[in-house]
């Protein structure tokens, strides 16, 4: 029995059909989480992709400090955790205030408007001795719009930032910082 004009075009229209949603795919970000343990810390993270690693020679806690990086991007996001030991547990409350006004000094944000309690947010990380969240909007080096979400954190003499730049909605904000654990 032939078949009907309908089903012909209906089996004309998948190969364009499949070609249609796979373009669609390609058009939005794919995390793949994958946990992730920075060498040197017994920090356990989930990274929605595969992080490159630098390391600098930073200011905090008023003296040279080895900032260990690993971060990635996906889509218009960048996520990125940093350490670096404080070597001094008297200064890790320092090192942490120093690195969030740095932080925020990157963005552009006035440093008058720093201590703005709104800019803050109640964070825990599982096995964090102290944890403190950051939210706040400024502008990059090339004068856009960026946002931030972060968390620093310490445990013993090390010291810690995960952070999001970029509109994350909820559930990716969510996976990325509770998956942090310092077990």
């Amino acid at each position: 029995m032939p078949s009907s004009p309908i089903e012909r075009a209906k089996r004309r229209c998948r190969p364009f059909a499949a070609l249609f949603l796979l373009a669609l795919a390609a058009c939005y970000p794919t995390f793949n989480w994958r946990e992730w343990r920075p060498e040197g810390t017994p920090l356990q993270a989930l990274m929605p992709c595969k992080p490159e690693t630098a390391e600098r020679l930073v200011p905090l806690g008023g003296s040279p400090t080895v900032l260990h990086m690993h971060s990635c991007k996906v889509g218009d996001l960048t996520f990125a955790l940093a350490w670096a030991d404080a070597s001094d547990a008297a200064a890790v409350p320092a090192t942490l205030a120093d690195w969030q006004r740095a932080s925020l000094a990157t963005i552009r944000i006035d440093p008058a408007l720093q201590a703005d309690p709104a800019l803050r947010w109640t964070a825990t990380v599982a096995g964090s001795t102290m944890a403190q969240g950051l939210s706040a909007q400024g502008t990059d080096a090339r004068g856009q719009p960026v946002s931030t979400r972060a968390v620093y954190f310490a445990r013993g003499t090390q010291v810690f930032q995960a952070a999001i730049y970029g509109a994350a909605s909820d559930e990716v904000r969510s996976t990325f910082f509770d998956g942090l654990a310092l077990p």
